[in-house]
């Protein structure tokens, strides 16, 4: 393989680093190791149909040939989606910086200070903006946020009602995910015109739309009132931009706001990623799903974040859990959250109030040619009324390069943004036949709504306005975090691989970045190409027949294949089959994600090898064979092992009529190898930001599409906002989900083709069987399948050590820092234990690096146990260690302090140093705090 290819680049050991692997393990090729890694029943052996790699350029040209059969028209359709000016500052050094898009979720907090403040910032903003007390670090768009706002109410409301109320001017595409949320679980939507209906005598929650889809702003005071006086709760999805002119939720007592930051910096992107929003008012923090950054202290005192409220994860809580939620879109969070620092709230209210101007110029012109405009207050979407010609309208302004809104027959929608200049005004009014406008405008928001008061008080929202200030807040961050640009982040479960540049470019570019979701077909075929080639190529790498990329996280695609599962019984008179069987070894959304869909979760055991227990699969088959649904299976197993009786397993489930979901999250180990639809499984969703090289981002951007055989294709997610196939439940807000990160997954199956896929598994697999062989003496691997060998990652074993020593997993992986590491998964899926995965991207130096400091803090758990170092102050105990505590002047420990700041093969000159000492987790969630501290909390 030459160095023109890209294989060669993406793939870490070079040809002689992998023999040298191969010598360790004990193998004379890598195919020689996979083919006694992986069971025969379930091997496949033929070759990737697969177009032949492109070379990194001739990839960009085939994007840039695809990005030119988009048309990159100026966007006034609005509905929740509009034109952006995102800060090229933020740009260049959020969104396309590996510092914040390869950085992992910030499970290890001492190492994502950076990000957690990033985060932390975004929930102020949000809280600030909705006046609710406590908003979550981000949800995945507007449609899931409001449909998780939905069950929240549910949760939290005494009434016994299953009827959840939506206001009829409700976002089309948000009222289809709510509907497609609600049907399994038994709750009744009612759509109703808040305006002219009354509201039933009985409902759990009331969801409104502020302003509404059709622009008119409402006072929503009095429904706020009547819904607590039935005992419901109420959600306001309201537009954040909107929100720094009109009055807050908060201000009428509203419980939960939803929404999307998008037009906070974040471009379209064909639908996504866009980081939604979630914020509940007193008394509901703790029901909130998703992610929450909460303000704790360090070992020395010192103010530090970490995700709070942990206990909440779906790998603790499984079936109970509330929510399947697992990412959030932290990237685009810390992207909105910039753009409100970089703006500050004066900035933010002349951006909304600009762009309510461009509206109500835009309705005096049109008024003043004689064409009738609703009478209702707007904030930046006005609705003309144009009898039998709506649709001569829009193609007349599509024709000049401007996308309107086709509401009916009769009404055209257009929307204003941050982008709107007076010359898309005049192209506007000239679709419509009327002159140009110079008269004078009023405004069109009523007094009585208008926002008093101040917010973004905080001094991060009025320190950063310059570039200057802002470059150098921005490279703070990113200096205090760990990301795979300083070294390797060896998670397992998780894979952190390389996320190569080529792949990323195109994200920025204009015909990919700030094309509208509902834009008209015909501009958008490039993007509708390139989805076609990425279905395509992604069912033929699993072995299925279809795939769909609308589910934008792992999560949303096990929800999507559980309900093409259920609707696939209903479909044949089985709507009784409801049981899932799910391992108590699987990845934990499993369990929430089958309850979200209407399925009772049933455990079945794994034996002493961490294997699927076959006996009590037969036990628990046997128990409810009638009412069986579905088994989720992991593949290989969550405990990294290529299990040998997967197939039986299918055959069993298949025989008592149910079907097998394989979670593609370990996908990583088996392409080209094996493929889960030939196998025997029915349906699997694929991790796009795992196998398929889009970035972690800090915990999102994800996308999770769905892949099934073809009895289940039928079944597959629906457009939410029409189509042929409306009628399917929609999961996502748009179409093709995040497909603004589409490309990426895209480049790296075009530029890998079929060899270098295939050579990838192997190697990551070498890898990981690289690192077991050497780790073995000196920690025990937990689990092993064929011949002692491991799939993609191992789990070491630490409590034999911890049982003798008192060293902990979390002294390891917290010592882990100071060696220059990012820890390994911790305690999952078994409490006391390190996962890793090294993946086919680091090559056989770092693996190397890690496994001496592995050795070494072997070696110092030894001296621990030994009594040379006490117990309770040793270099594990104390770690990670700052600069400010091993420069300072006093030095209490049985230690050197160069042990502490400089152990065994660090580079003194690339030391990184965390901004702050062990945090103290317990501390944090007693006293929950999740918004930027008080400014007399900077006086330290």
């Amino acid at each position: 393989m030459t160095v023109e290819q890209f294989a060669a680049r993406h793939i870490g050991p070079d040809p002689d680093s992998e023999r040298r692997m191969l010598e360790t393990v004990g193998y004379g090729s890598v195919e020689e190791l996979m083919d006694a890694a992986i069971p025969e029943v379930i091997r496949w052996h033929g070759t990737l149909d697969l177009p032949a790699p492109a070379s990194e350029r001739e990839a960009i040209a085939e994007l840039r040939a695809l990005a030119a059969r988009n048309t990159v028209a100026v966007s006034m359709i609005g509905l929740g989606y509009h034109g952006t000016h995102t800060p090229a500052v933020i740009r260049r050094n959020v969104l396309e910086n590996p510092a914040w898009y390869t950085a992992y979720t910030p499970y290890q907090p001492e190492i994502s200070q950076g990000r957690l403040e990033a985060l932390l910032n975004f929930q102020t903003m949000v809280t600030d903006l909705t006046g609710l007390a406590t908003a979550n670090a981000s949800m995945l768009d507007e449609g899931t946020a409001a449909a998780e706002a939905m069950t929240l109410a549910r949760r939290a409301t005494k009434t016994k009602s299953n009827v959840y109320v939506v206001d009829a001017d409700t976002l089309p595409q948000t009222v289809a995910v709510i509907a497609g949320r609600a049907e399994p679980l038994g709750i009744e939507v009612r759509v109703v015109d808040v305006d002219a209906d009354e509201l039933p005598a009985e409902f759990f929650g009331l969801h409104l739309q502020y302003p509404g889809a059709s622009g008119t702003v409402r006072d929503h005071a009095p429904l706020v009132a009547a819904a607590h006086a039935a005992g419901a709760l109420v959600t306001v999805a309201a537009d954040l931009l909107a929100l720094t002119v009109l009055r807050a939720p908060g201000q009428i007592d509203a419980d939960i706001a939803a929404g999307t930051t998008q037009r906070f910096g974040v471009p379209m992107g064909f639908g996504g990623p866009h980081a939604g929003y979630l914020a509940v008012r007193s008394g509901l923090e703790r029901m909130l799903p998703g992610r929450l950054v909460g303000v704790s202290k360090d070992a020395a005192g010192n103010r530090a974040y970490r995700l709070a409220l942990q206990t909440r994860e779906q790998h603790i809580r499984r079936e109970k859990a509330t929510s399947n939620i697992c990412t959030a879109q932290v990237l685009l969070a810390v992207m909105a959250g910039m753009y409100a620092v970089y703006h500050g709230p004066d900035g933010l209210r002349e951006i909304a109030t600009r762009t309510h101007g461009m509206a109500a110029r835009l309705a005096a012109g049109l008024r003043a040619g004689g064409v009738a405009v609703a009478d209702v207050p707007f904030f930046d979407t006005v609705c003309a009324h144009v009898p039998g010609r709506a649709a001569q309208v829009v193609d007349a302004a599509a024709a000049r390069g401007v996308n309107l809104r086709l509401v009916d027959a009769d009404r055209v929608g257009i929307a204003c943004d941050e982008t709107t200049t007076v010359a898309h005004l005049e192209t506007v009014w000239a679709a419509f036949g009327v002159e140009s406008f110079t008269g004078a405008v009023d405004a069109a928001l009523p007094a009585a709504l208008a926002r008093t008061g101040d917010f973004l008080t905080h001094p991060v929202f009025h320190r950063h306005h310059s570039e200057t200030a802002m470059l150098r807040y921005l490279r703070r961050l990113a200096d205090f975090d760990y990301a795979l640009d300083r070294g390797m982040i060896p998670l397992g479960s998780c894979t952190m691989k390389l996320n190569a540049t080529t792949e990323m470019e195109p994200v920025s570019w204009p015909e990919f970045a700030h094309v509208h979701p509902f834009a008209p077909q015909a501009q958008t075929a490039g993007y509708r190409d390139l989805v076609t080639q990425l279905e395509g190529w992604l069912a033929e790498v699993t072995g299925y027949d279809a795939v769909s990329v609308q589910p934008n996280a792992g999560s949303q695609g096990e929800l999507a294949g559980l309900l093409a599962i259920r609707s696939y019984h209903r479909s044949r008179g089985e709507g009784h089959r409801d049981v899932c069987l799910i391992p108590s070894s699987a990845h934990g959304t499993n369990a929430a994600s089958a309850v979200m869909a209407g399925m009772r979760v049933v455990v079945v055991g794994c034996d002493a090898d961490g294997n699927v227990d076959l006996v009590d699969l037969d036990a628990k088959i046997d128990k409810h064979r009638d009412a069986l649904a579905a088994i989720m299976v992991t593949y290989p197993s969550t405990h990294g092992v290529y299990e040998t009786g997967i197939a039986q397993l299918c055959a069993k489930v298949h025989d008592a009529g149910g079907q097998v979901y394989v979670d593609g999250a370990n996908l990583n180990a088996l392409v080209g190898y094996a493929k889960p639809g030939r196998f025997g499984a029915d349906v699997s969703h694929l991790n796009l930001h795992k196998t398929f090289c889009i970035p972690h981002g800090g915990g999102g951007p994800g996308v999770g599409p769905v892949a099934v055989r073809a009895h289940l294709a039928p079944f597959l997610p629906g457009d939410p906002v029409g189509g042929h196939d409306a009628d399917r439940p929609a999961v996502s807000a748009a179409r093709y989900g995040s497909a603004g990160i589409l490309p990426i997954p895209w480049a790296y199956l075009r530029m890998m083709g079929a060899e270098g896929l295939t050579r990838a598994t192997g190697v990551a697999v070498l890898a990981a069987n690289y690192v077991a062989v050497r780790l073995r003496g000196h920690y025990p691997v937990l689990y092993a399948g064929n011949k002692g060998l491991v799939a993609h990652e191992c789990i070491l074993d630490l409590r034999p050590l911890t049982r003798t020593t008192g060293v902990s997993v979390d002294d390891v992986a917290k010592r882990l820092i100071d060696y220059g590491f990012h820890a390994p998964t911790m305690s999952f899926p078994v409490a006391g234990t390190l996962m890793v995965e090294p993946t086919e991207s680091e090559d056989l130096a770092e693996l190397d690096r890690f496994c001496d400091a592995m050795i070494a803090i072997r070696a110092e758990i030894d001296r621990v146990g030994s009594g040379e170092w006490p117990a309770g102050d040793n270099p594990l105990s104390n770690a990670p260690h700052t600069a400010a505590m091993v420069s300072a002047d006093e030095w209490p420990h049985p230690y050197p302090r160069s042990v502490g700041a400089y152990p065994a093969g660090v580079d003194r000159m690339g030391r990184y140093w965390p901004p702050v000492r062990r945090i103290d987790g317990a501390y944090g969630d007693r006293n929950l705090v999740c918004s930027c501290p008080a400014p007399e909390a900077f006086a330290e």
